[in-house]
């Protein structure tokens, strides 16, 4: 049976009890912007957020905000770290804010953007850093992280969503209790991932994520108001590299 709410279609198709697929459509968003469904093994695992009230009054502020605004990313991309990031293959989770709220640059992913778009700010910074830490070249225009994605790499945004040129304007509307609760189920249910969190915000965010379970790598934020006080020289990716050698995982080619 299809179950859905009044303001979403498609929401969560179940059969015989199990999930088979979940989507988030809301009802005033055009058929070309509704967000493919999640169809991998994080739907199953979200599943149970889909019935809360705070869920459903995500659903319904989203719907109004994508008939009404510009809002960031374009709807098929909302949940990109997920489907680009299996539940199963994740190694590495890095906590982003929310979606960059220019024209052309939120896909999905935090801090990336697509390919031949200029460069952010904070890109460049944490592409200096890769390039110090690992001695490897980086790309001067190429700032879509999928590839960081598709080996293991959850680019997690708190708040997923962003009306243009507002940034934090869709904070506080539900979006960092379904974030939360995704920290939550990999600190729990996993082990030995490596969780890198640049500044305040992404620290306090991680603060329950188990130590003695995962490695949590801390430092500020790469935003060019910060990177000076400690981003630079803190060494994240060769240490998360380390790290995943240690515990018989893959290493990440963050070139």
């Amino acid at each position: 049976m299809w179950y859905s709410s009044g303001s979403c279609d498609n929401l969560v198709l179940i059969e015989n009890n199990e999930l088979i697929s979940a989507s988030f459509a809301p009802a005033a968003l055009t058929k070309e912007s509704i967000m493919p469904p999640i169809r991998n093994d994080w739907a199953k695992v979200l599943a149970p957020e889909y019935n809360k009230p705070y869920y459903r009054k995500l659903f319904d502020f989203i719907g109004k905000e994508y008939s009404t605004h510009t809002i960031y990313p374009p709807g098929d991309d909302i949940f990109n770290a997920f489907h680009l990031t299996p539940l199963k293959d994740v190694k590495c989770v890095i906590i982003g804010q929310d979606p960059y709220h220019g024209p052309g640059q939120a896909n999905g992913l935090c801090f990336s953007v697509g390919n031949g778009v200029a460069l952010p700010p904070s890109l460049v910074n944490i592409f200096k850093e890769v390039q110090d830490d690992l001695k490897l070249p980086v790309p001067s225009t190429d700032g879509d992280l999928s590839r960081w994605a598709r080996q293991g790499v959850l680019l997690l945004n708190s708040t997923l969503t962003v009306e243009a040129h507002r940034p934090t304007s869709h904070q506080g509307k539900g979006w960092e209790t379904f974030t939360d609760e995704v920290i939550m189920r990999l600190n729990r249910d996993r082990e030995h991932l490596v969780f890198i969190l640049w500044g305040s915000y992404a620290i306090k965010k991680g603060a329950f994520i188990d130590r003695n379970r995962h490695l949590v790598l801390t430092s500020p934020h790469p935003s060019p108001l910060s990177a000076y006080r400690g981003f630079f020289g803190s060494h994240p990716f060769s240490r998360a590299n380390q790290y995943l050698v240690q515990h018989n995982e893959t290493p990440i080619n963050w070139q």
